[in-house]
C-alpha cells in the first residue's frame, strides 16, 4: 500500500476495534480505579504516619542509644519505621497490588507467592532505604539549609547504582533469567542490537508470568550489566517476529538514548523541589501531630513523611510527563531502528488490558506514565504513511 493511499486514522481506529467494547469498559474500571487509589493511598499513609507517632516507638529506640551515636540512631529508627510502615498497610498493599491485579486477570500468582516476594523486595528496599536515610539526615546536620538540595544528590547516586547492580545482584531473586534459544527470535533481536548499537550478546527470557500477565520487555542495566530480557508473556500470548522487534526497539531506545540518566537526573530535581517544600510544610505538619519543631530528630520522621506524601501526589503529573517525553522517544526510536509500526501497534494493543486506549488529554496529562495508546498507535501509523520504502526492512 502505497503512502498516498494509506489513511493513519483509519488504520489506528482498526486497531482498537480488535478488541471488544467490553474489553475496552474493562479496561477504562481498571485504569481509572487505579487514578483513585494513588488518592486513597496517600490517605492510607497519613493514617499509617499517626499510628506509627502515636505509638512512641521511634523516640524510645532514638532514647536508647547514645547521642553521639546519630548515624547509627537514624538507622535503627528508620528500619523500625520502614518495617512498622510495612505492617499497618500490608492489608491496603494485599487490596491495590495483589487481590485487585488477580481480579482484573493481570496475575495469576497466589498470594503466598506474593507475601514472599512482597517480604522479600520489602528487607532490600528497607536496608537501602536505611542507607539513604542516614545520608539525608547526615546532610539536616550539617547543612540545615541546604540538606534538600544535596539530599537530591543523593537520589541521583542511588538511583545510577540501583541500575548497574540490580539485573546481577536482585532481579535473579525473583526471577529466572536463561538465555533466548538459537532462532529466528534472538537472531532478529541480535540483529536489531546491532543496528541500535547496544550490546547484543546477553538476551534474556524471564518469567515475568510468575507476578504478572502484562505483555513486556525491557533493556536493563548500565555499562557492563546491560542486557535484553523479554517476559515469557511475549511468547505465551503469541507475538510474532515483528511484534518483538518493535517492543525491543523500543526498550533498546531506552538504553541508546540513555533515558535512565535523564530519568535519575529529573528525579533528582524532583525529589530537591520535594525535600525544600517537605521542609518549608514540617512546621505546619508538626503542630498537627503534636511534634517537635527539629524536622532532623528522626523520631519526628513520621511527621515528614506525611508531608512528603501529600506533596509526592501533587507531583505525579510532573513525574508522569518526564516519563511520557521518553516513551514517545523510545517509540521513535523503535520505528527508526526496527521499521515495524504494525509490529509495534499489535503489540501496544495488547496493552489496552492494563491501560485504557483512549483518555482525555487533561487525564493522560495528570496519570498516564506512557502516551495513550491510541496516540502511540497513531504516531506508528503516520510514521508508516510517511516510510512506505521502509516498512518491513
Amino acid at each position: 500500500m502505497s503512502g498516498a493511499s494509506f489513511n493513519p486514522d483509519a488504520a489506528t481506529a482498526a486497531y482498537l476495534v480488535t478488541l471488544s467494547p467490553a474489553q475496552h469498559e474493562r479496561a477504562i474500571a481498571y485504569t481509572q480505579g487505579g487514578h483513585w487509589l494513588l488518592l486513597w493511598g496517600m490517605l492510607v499513609t497519613i493514617g499509617t504516619m499517626v499510628l506509627i507517632w502515636r505509638s512512641g516507638v521511634l523516640a524510645r529506640v532514638a532514647g536508647r542509644i547514645s547521642a553521639r551515636r546519630r548515624n547509627l540512631t537514624v538507622f535503627l529508627c528508620a528500619i523500625c519505621f520502614f518495617v512498622m510502615q510495612l505492617v499497618i498497610e500490608l492489608p491496603w498493599s494485599i487490596y491495590a497490588n495483589w487481590w485487585r491485579e488477580r481480579s482484573y486477570g493481570l496475575t495469576s500468582q497466589d498470594l503466598g507467592g506474593w507475601l514472599g516476594e512482597t517480604l522479600l523486595s520489602s528487607a532490600i528496599s528497607i536496608a537501602l532505604l536505611g542507607l539513604v536515610a542516614m545520608a539525608i539526615y547526615a546532610l539536616m546536620r550539617r547543612t540545615p539549609r541546604w540538606w534538600w538540595a544535596w539530599s537530591g544528590l543523593v537520589v541521583v547516586v542511588g538511583i545510577i547504582l540501583m541500575v548497574v547492580i540490580a539485573p546481577v545482584a536482585i532481579e535473579p531473586l525473583f526471577n529466572r533469567y536463561t538465555p533466548a534459544p538459537n532462532g529466528p527470535t534472538r537472531d532478529a533481536v541480535v540483529e536489531l542490537a546491532k543496528r541500535a548499537g547496544v550490546p547484543g550478546d546477553k538476551i534474556y527470557i524471564y518469567d515475568g508470568s510468575k507476578q504478572s500477565e502484562r505483555y513486556t520487555a525491557n533493556v536493563s542495566g548500565l555499562f557492563g550489566t546491560a542486557r535484553v530480557a523479554m517476559s515469557d508473556v511475549m511468547f505465551k500470548r503469541g507475538a510474532d517476529i515483528a511484534e518483538v522487534r518493535g517492543v525491543v526497539g523500543h526498550e533498546m531506545g531506552h538504553y541508546a538514548e540513555h533515558h535512565i540518566l535523564w530519568l535519575a537526573g529529573g528525579m533528582s530535581l524532583l525529589a530537591m523541589l520535594l525535600f525544600f517544600l517537605v521542609d518549608r510544610f514540617y512546621l505546619v505538619a508538626a503542630r498537627w501531630f503534636g511534634a517537635g519543631a527539629a524536622i532532623g530528630d528522626p523520631a519526628h520522621m513520621p511527621v515528614a513523611w506525611a508531608v512528603a506524601s501529600v506533596i509526592g501526589l501533587f507531583l505525579v503529573p510532573v513525574m508522569n510527563s518526564i516519563t511520557r517525553f521518553d516513551e514517545s522517544a523510545a517509540d521513535r526510536f523503535s520505528l527508526a531502528v526496527a521499521h515495524e509500526p504494525d509490529g509495534l501497534a499489535k503489540a501496544l494493543v495488547k496493552t489496552i488490558e492494563y491501560r485504557a486506549s483512549s483518555p482525555s488529554r487533561l487525564e493522560e496529562i495528570l496519570f498516564y506514565d506512557h502516551p495513550s495508546v491510541e496516540r502511540r498507535i497513531h504516531a506508528a501509523m503516520v510514521w508508516k504513511a510517511e516510510h512506505p520504502e521502509l516498512v518491513g526492512e
